[in-house]
């Protein structure tokens, strides 16, 4: 008898993680999984490391704010934890009141923090004096507009069709191409997804000890077998003031001989090469 696919996911209901949560589930057709609630990226990598649920979503990065490192944080002390696929989601605000609202009644814009300053001009140009008040999250804020006809919510239209609202305008944004990257993780061993896709893979690098010309090491090593790479960045080991970690995608998988003639000169040179998956982009 098959069990019903569990997926953990960032709430409340109607965030964006949520919405990515839903493609992830069109995309790889697991329309009928259980979704699980969770309150942190912490909670989520730990419900799927100890396997409560099958699978997690997770924002890794966005266009405008850059990495998510709570995110990377999680991924560099849950071990045992694959990222199985990629997804980009294009973020896009509304203006959200409640059904029975005027424009007239507007008196507070309610949001969260992300959610207020990416749509700044907006709110100047058409709620001049108006207050602001920050949220927990987009979701939530329309669910405080529900309750409160003189509060109008900048959210995605997901969370305005999830909880009744209306939607009075859309892409308020004042930046377009805002978009976040998901990752859908599960423990190591579950089948991989679209296989015939072309592939990226990320890794943790952790050095033996820091000193002069080791990033340039590292990146001679991909240089040298011809790997092209698409990101990198570092996040503090939390270990040693001065001690950094390194989270680097490049193109290709770990099943390409020049990645591994990268990836196997690297685990001579540092003290630590951490794979966290091959996978497409879906």
């Amino acid at each position: 008898m098959e069990t019903t696919p569990k997926i953990a996911f960032l709430g409340p209901t109607g965030t964006y993680s949520d919405e990515a949560t839903h493609q992830f589930m069109e995309k790889l057709g697991l329309e009928d999984a259980e979704l699980v609630e969770c309150v942190s990226f912490t909670e989520i990598f730990d419900t799927v490391e100890r396997g409560r649920c099958d699978y997690g979503v997770v924002a890794t990065e966005n266009s405008l704010e850059g990495p998510v490192t709570a995110c990377l944080d999680n991924f560099a002390t849950h071990t045992n934890v694959d990222i199985l696929a990629e997804h980009v989601l294009d973020i896009h605000h509304s203006l959200v009141m409640h059904p029975e609202a005027e424009v007239a009644d507007i008196t507070t814009i309610v949001s969260h923090p992300q959610g207020l300053g990416q749509c700044r001009r907006y709110i100047t140009e058409h709620f001049p004096g108006r207050t602001t008040k920050t949220a927990s999250s987009t979701a939530d804020g329309v669910r405080k507009i529900m309750e409160d006809k003189t509060c109008a919510a900048i959210a995605n239209e997901f969370a305005a069709k999830l909880y009744g609202a209306r939607v009075y305008e859309r892409s308020i944004e004042d930046h377009f191409g805002n978009q976040t990257s998901f990752a859908l993780i599960a423990r190591p061993g579950m089948p991989e997804v679209f296989p015939e896709l072309p592939k990226r893979t990320s890794v943790i690098l952790s050095l033996q000890q820091d000193r002069s010309g080791s990033l340039l090491m590292i990146l001679s090593e991909f240089a040298y077998a011809g790997v092209n790479l698409t990101k990198i960045q570092s996040r503090p080991t939390k270990q040693a003031l001065g001690d950094y970690m390194f989270f680097i995608d490049f193109e290709g998988s770990t099943s390409d001989v020049d990645v591994q003639t990268a990836l196997n000169c690297l685990r001579l040179k540092l003290r630590d090469v951490r794979v966290l998956g091959s996978y497409p982009t879906i």
